[in-house]
């Protein structure tokens, strides 16, 4: 039986949607991650406003530590045996990505218009819902097979 045109795009797409994720979330998380101990992130401004309370170091070493776990983060996901690691740090890091929503609340939204108008910083932030939700399917179909 021929299969449609239909049939084999929606293979092909099944087939390459979980390299193709796991490869970008390697990419966004190690080269994102690695522009930030070398100091030339343009995240960096807002990362040090935002962990400026954190104790034990200074915001500097804090925001050269975050680049570490994202590469980190980035890392595990390229491998089967690594990506509840990922996962993990993942989610982890992200609770810290969405804190200048609520703390720096003057940085990311536009002047009288919190929560509705995000300014670029605010845009940068929300749309990791996208990188969460690419990292659950990755998750669900890995550790899915590995428990099979």
């Amino acid at each position: 039986m021929k299969k449609s045109v239909a049939t084999l795009l929606i293979s092909k797409m099944d087939q390459l949607s979980t390299p193709l994720i796991k490869g970008s979330l390697f990419i966004i998380f190690f080269w994102f991650g690695v522009l930030k101990p070398l100091g030339i992130s343009s995240a960096q401004e807002l990362v040090l406003d935002t962990v400026y309370w954190m104790p034990f170091l200074s915001p500097n070493a804090w925001l050269d530590i975050i680049g570490y776990w994202e590469m980190l983060i980035g890392i595990c996901f390229l491998f089967k045996r690594t990506i509840k690691y990922a996962l993990v740090l993942l989610f982890l890091q992200m609770a810290g990505t969405f804190m200048p929503l609520f703390i720096l609340p003057h940085i990311t939204f536009q002047e009288g218009m919190i929560p509705y108008a995000p300014t670029l910083e605010g845009q940068y932030i929300i749309k990791n819902i996208i990188i969460i939700s690419a990292a659950m399917v990755i998750g669900g179909r890995t550790l899915r097979k590995t428990q099979a």
